[in-house]
């Protein structure tokens, strides 16, 4: 499954880029976190907060177990090559060079790996749960989705409740989904865990009921 949601992300980057707009760092704000019904969820319900910050994170893939005992240990991760794409060793020194990376190697199946610290691997996930949850309260009365009053997500964002004006939804929204499955997808990769499914709740502001319900899952079905 992971698989399948890591050629999803690849394939819908460029489509879905204007789902959200870039922030500046001290314009990040952080939406509601609500309890996930599963046990493994941790609750949280936090505040909006600025500054954090929200840059760029890459789609990475663990190559192998992080270790977590000693916070001078370092990090393998491995990029798929879907991800790599036409990048030479030059770019890749350059773009460890601009995260301050140890190495980025590009490997003979097209692959790379990523060689970091600890610390850097920290950083680097909760810069993206920053851009992600910018990127969420942006969605929130705009342009494109002009309806969508609330946008809630538990903790590993493998589940997102939207709030809706709409009794039915209109081509954007449901094309929305696609954009949640790849925040969730991309956020655990980069986290380590494996997952076996996204869900996406639409519901609606005035009645409370739930319009629509998409697991990423259902993807596995139709291929």
């Amino acid at each position: 499954m992971k698989k399948k949601i890591a050629i999803l992300l690849l394939s819908c980057l460029l489509a879905l880029s204007s789902c959200g707009k870039k922030t500046n760092q001290d314009d990040v704000s952080e939406p509601s976190v609500v309890q996930s019904e599963s046990a493994n969820s941790t609750e949280s319900s936090t505040q909006p907060e600025e500054n954090n910050s929200s840059s760029s994170s890459e789609s990475i893939e663990p190559s192998e177990e992080i270790n977590s005992d000693k916070d001078t240990s370092d990090i393998e991760l491995t990029i798929p090559a879907d991800f790599v794409g036409q990048q030479t060793q030059a770019d890749l020194d350059k773009k460890a060079e601009e995260y301050g990376i140890k190495s980025i190697v590009l490997n003979s199946d097209g692959s790379a790996t990523y060689t970091m610290t600890k610390q850097q691997h920290t950083e680097f996930l909760e810069e993206y749960r920053a851009q992600i949850n910018s990127t969420l309260n942006e969605l929130i009365g705009s342009e494109d989705y002009p309806n969508f009053t609330a946008i809630k997500a538990n903790e590993n964002y493998t589940e997102f409740t939207i709030t809706t004006k709409s009794a039915e939804l209109d081509m954007a929204e449901s094309f929305s989904v696609i954009a949640f499955y790849m925040y969730g997808g991309i956020y655990n990769v980069l986290n380590g865990e494996e997952i076996d499914n996204i869900s996406v709740t639409f519901i609606n502001a005035d009645s409370g009921e739930i319009i629509s319900v998409s697991n990423s899952s259902d993807m596995e079905k139709t291929n």
